[in-house]
């Protein structure tokens, strides 16, 4: 990482630009090309440094009021196909595996659900239980009860 790629990190810490061209008003600030600035982004995801670049809804803003985070008791043999089935859900925003705290947290599977109505998660989670089927050998789902702020990178200055 060079002098450039921590101007670029530093100017995108609170995300990209909400313009039409993010990359372009972001190279205009850095006085870079647009080309430039997409080429070490790219370098620096593809090299860990970046995640992942991503839009982050406000689901409460766009009327999803009952977000839950269903989680799921599943045989570990099991969890990269079923959890690769439930992440193609078309309403499931991220799907990933976790490590269990038994005898507390049973849970391997994590998905995130969005509903506008309680109904509507409520259909989703049961849609989920169909997918996973007889290797569902516990649930449970935890409602958002606030929005939490969501923040990109940030440097020390170093």
């Amino acid at each position: 990482m060079d002098d450039t790629d921590r101007r670029i990190m530093h100017a995108t810490q609170a995300g990209l630009p909400l313009t039409p061209e993010p990359y372009q008003t972001l190279a205009e600030q850095l006085g870079l090309s647009k080309e430039e600035v997409m080429q070490r982004m790219a370098a620096m995801q593809t090299s860990g440094i970046i995640r992942r670049i991503g839009a982050v809804p406000n689901h409460y803003q766009l009327g999803y009021r009952f977000n839950g985070m269903t989680v799921w008791d599943v045989p570990d043999e099991q969890i990269d196909k079923l959890g690769q089935h439930v992440g193609q859900l078309p309403f499931v925003s991220h799907c990933y595996h976790r490590p269990r705290h038994k005898p507390d947290w049973p849970y391997n599977l994590f998905a995130m659900v969005h509903g506008k109505t309680q109904a509507e998660a409520d259909g989703q989670i049961m849609q989920i239980a169909e997918v996973l089927g007889e290797y569902c050998r516990g649930r449970d789902v935890l409602y958002s009860t606030k929005i939490l702020k969501k923040t990109g990178f940030r440097s020390s200055g170093a």
